[in-house]
């Protein structure tokens, strides 16, 4: 073997181990999507073939048949693409808000016990009043248009981030710090190599939780007389009475909110690459 082929061989053979471990995660998380989609694929065969076999009616809990019909029905005319843009605006826009109140709040509360001390028992009661109680006091306040509606979902947005970020913030380890300050790090470079990872996981969890809100608050949101939107095809398909038109909202509902969760634990992923815990490995598997 010549000097180059020697030096060519342990260069490939490094690259084929490389390639290994993410072919594995590749069918790693093929494996899972596969397995997470059996269950509600099962479901959705067996009671098409249940009422198929006239076991059952199928008028107020239509077949997956009826269902992807309808929502071929609202593809074709344009329908779907127009609800689907206008709660993803407003959620997006609530989300933001939400995150940004949530993260300012957080951070002040578990920097200073004052502040703490002011702020939380406050903060703790307002997150226990029911969404759809602040409905009547924003239209009050804000009129029925896109204000009131993503002033509310950002309401439910931020109380998740809130209680993620100041416990992030608590939970850092004194020692850690001590530690960092013992190598006499500056306040920037203590806040950036430890006191950033230490709460980045706990926040990303919190971004979740706040994501999965502001898809819950936002059909609470659309009920205030709105004229587009995935809550308003709820309103007027029970107005109407189709249940087809209801359930394949809800569907639509629930394919959204999953793919925006895979998208947020995608683009957090290369922020926590440094993190080897099996409990990471499993919420980056989760997306």
């Amino acid at each position: 073997m010549s000097a180059l082929e020697g030096l060519i061989a342990p260069a490939q053979e490094g690259a084929e181990k490389r390639a290994l471990p993410a072919r594995a995660r590749r069918f790693g998380t093929l494996r899972l999507f596969v397995l997470g989609a059996v269950l509600p694929l099962g479901a959705a065969l067996l009671w098409e073939l249940a009422v198929r076999a006239g076991l059952a009616s199928g008028r107020l809990m239509p077949p997956p048949s009826t269902i992807l019909a309808t929502l071929v029905e609202l593809a074709r005319s344009g329908d779907l693409a127009l609800h689907v843009k206008a709660t993803l605006a407003r959620v997006a826009a609530g989300f933001a808000l939400g995150v940004a109140a949530g993260t300012l709040l957080g951070m002040l509360a578990g920097a200073s016990g004052l502040a703490r001390a002011l702020i939380d028992p406050s903060l703790q009661g307002l997150r226990a009043i029911p969404s759809i109680a602040w409905v009547p006091l924003f239209i009050l306040w804000l009129g029925i248009f896109e204000a009131s509606k993503v002033t509310l979902i950002a309401v439910g947005v931020a109380f998740p981030i809130y209680l993620g970020t100041l416990g992030a913030i608590l939970s850092v380890d004194r020692k850690i710090v001590e530690v960092g300050r013992s190598f006499r790090l500056t306040r920037l470079q203590l806040a950036t190599r430890i006191l950033l990872p230490a709460v980045l996981p706990h926040y990303v969890v919190a971004l979740r939780a706040g994501l999965g809100l502001g898809w819950m608050f936002v059909v609470a949101a659309e009920f205030m007389g709105a004229s587009e939107g995935l809550g308003y095809l709820l309103v007027d398909g029970q107005q109407l009475g189709k249940p087809a038109q209801i359930v394949a909202a809800i569907v639509v509902f629930a394919v959204l909110g999953k793919l925006t969760d895979a998208l947020l634990v995608a683009a957090s992923a290369p922020l926590l690459r440094w993190e080897d815990t099996d409990s990471h490995a499993a919420a980056a598997r989760e997306g």
